[in-house]
């Protein structure tokens, strides 16, 4: 019998999900999360992609605006913005399965050269739509090459094409067609998050960032609001302090560390906005997280 996307996904990440739950596949940016029990809450600023949920229901957020999707729904992130997670329906028998795509801006590029002007309308950048048809068997097709590792070098790149095409020709492609116009402003926001993500510890310098998007000092904090829904400094704090959670949560990272590391050089500065994001200081917040984590065990 011919597997399932949810069968080959189940099969793959009982074996290969490390202890977060999450199962990297050979495709680069394509992972499975696995979860067999309900989630805390979850603070990330995660790069545009697509989640395939294939079992199970999560709740996500951004702002003032929230979903609740299940098995056959995706959810797209067509911007950095950020959010709050939390995995509502997950048990061991039937554990919370997703198929999360990264969007590659490259692929999505040369898509949208040769689709030429498709008419779109621009939408929020956090959405959740029915799984379309399309995108499920493009999925399919891409998950089982895993077991034929002779057909990944051959197949690989051209199945990754064919799901971002998919994507881009069904419900969510009015997201996420912008990252792929080379001077929309998602696009060149996008630049200086890059730039942002890789040296998210140094000191901002806002001359830089918009030199990278192309746009005046007062542009680009317009339209990387607009983008992201926060400010570049807001959003570099955040991406400190969940890298400083993740320090101390996965290294054991003492606080003081964990706050020099990502670029704080206060530890009093850091407990006050550790504190106003994740809704707790980070000592009770870890002794809560590791009381929650034994209690599961």
């Amino acid at each position: 019998m011919t597997e399932t996307l949810l069968q080959i996904a189940s099969r793959y990440s009982a074996t290969h999900a490390d202890d977060k739950g999450l199962a990297s596949t050979p495709f680069a940016g394509i992972s499975i999360i696995r979860e067999t029990e309900s989630s805390a809450l979850q603070f990330a600023i995660s790069k545009p992609l697509v989640a395939l949920v294939l079992q199970g229901a999560k709740r996500v957020a951004t702002g003032s605006t929230s979903f609740d999707f299940g098995a056959g729904d995706s959810l797209v992130i067509a911007g950095d913005v950020p959010t709050v997670s939390q995995i509502t329906r997950a048990k061991a028998v039937a554990p919370y399965l997703a198929l999360v795509i990264e969007l590659d801006t490259v692929v999505i590029e040369e898509l949208v050269v040769e689709m030429g002007s498709v008419p779109f309308v621009p939408s929020q950048p956090l959405r959740v739509e029915p799984t379309e048809q399309e995108v499920a068997d493009a999925a399919l097709r891409l998950l089982r090459l895993i077991d034929r590792p002779a057909s990944l070098p051959i197949l690989r790149r051209q199945l990754v094409r064919e799901l971002h095409y998919w994507l881009l020709a069904g419900r969510h492609g009015g997201a996420i067609r912008a990252l792929g116009i080379a001077d929309s402003h998602a696009h060149r926001i996008g630049r200086a998050v890059a730039i942002i993500r890789a040296g998210y510890a140094k000191p901002l310098r806002i001359d830089r960032l918009a030199k990278a998007a192309g746009m005046s000092q007062s542009a680009f904090h317009l339209h990387f609001r607009s983008v992201t829904s926060l400010t570049p400094l807001q959003f570099q704090k955040q991406l400190r302090l969940i890298e400083a959670r993740r320090a101390m949560l996965a290294d054991g990272a003492q606080i003081a560390t964990a706050a020099h590391l990502v670029g704080y050089e206060s530890v009093t500065q850091f407990t006050r906005e550790y504190c106003r994001l994740f809704g707790m200081p980070p000592g009770r917040d870890m002794r809560e997280t590791k009381r929650r984590i034994e209690t599961a065990a």
